[in-house]
């Protein structure tokens, strides 16, 4: 537990920092972009306060990551890297995280210096397949980037044959927008998908066969 505060503190330090970050960086979007911050030109304080998870979340995929064996971790959508040093804190092998806008890339680095995080840049649907390529299994999934349906789907689609009866899937942002509600719908009502659940901000997705076809609606 001492640890856990430890690291809590050293991080939320970090969050801080980032916050009083008015660096100008020119943001290379992907997907649906910011509702929040509509130029590509943003500061590093407003990318942390307007697009990176909040502690609570953090801390959520935080749990849902320890409940899998957490040795193979992926999350799309590194931003400013708050989730990939979260969840580094309970992976037992490595995080790969995904992003690709170059300035972004380039400040988490920056301030996160976790020897098991794996930053990795470019468009996600290129640099993914490469690193799904060299895995046997994925145990815990983030998908945090792009924001439509489309790209969130392909991401799914291209994860699921690296999944086990064990494995987690978060998903966030389920309801930023019609498309995206859209997209939790599918996946919910996917054949592989176990139990579910809806936290609003995110949802998240199993896959044992030995728990009941549910979803449930929570708060935290």
């Amino acid at each position: 537990m001492k640890e856990e505060h430890s690291y809590e503190a050293e991080l939320e330090f970090i969050r801080q920092q980032l916050l009083q970050d008015e660096e100008l960086l020119i943001i290379k979007d992907f997907g649906a972009g910011s509702k929040k911050l509509k130029k590509n030109t943003r500061k590093i304080s407003d990318i942390t306060k307007y697009s990176t998870s909040q502690l609570k979340f953090n801390k959520l995929y935080q749990f849902f990551c320890q409940e899998t064996p957490a040795q193979y971790v992926l999350e799309l959508g590194t931003c400013t890297g708050l989730n990939a040093h979260y969840l580094s804190k309970v992976t037992k092998g490595v995080v790969h995280s995904f992003e690709g806008s170059e300035a972004l890339w380039k400040k988490a680095k920056e301030y996160h210096k976790s020897e098991n995080i794996q930053f990795n840049l470019g468009e996600i649907k290129t640099t993914l397949p490469a690193i799904l390529a060299k895995s046997s299994h994925i145990d815990f999934a983030l998908l945090d980037a792009t924001h439509t349906e489309p790209a969130t789907l392909h991401y799914f689609e291209s994860i699921l044959p690296y999944l086990q009866n064990h494995s987690i899937i978060a998903v966030a942002d389920i309801h930023w927008s019609r498309c995206m509600e859209s997209a939790w719908v599918k996946l919910i009502n996917h054949p592989k998908v176990s139990l579910s659940f809806d936290f609003f901000e995110c949802g998240i997705l199993y896959f044992d066969p030995n728990l009941p076809k549910e979803s449930y609606i929570l708060d935290i």
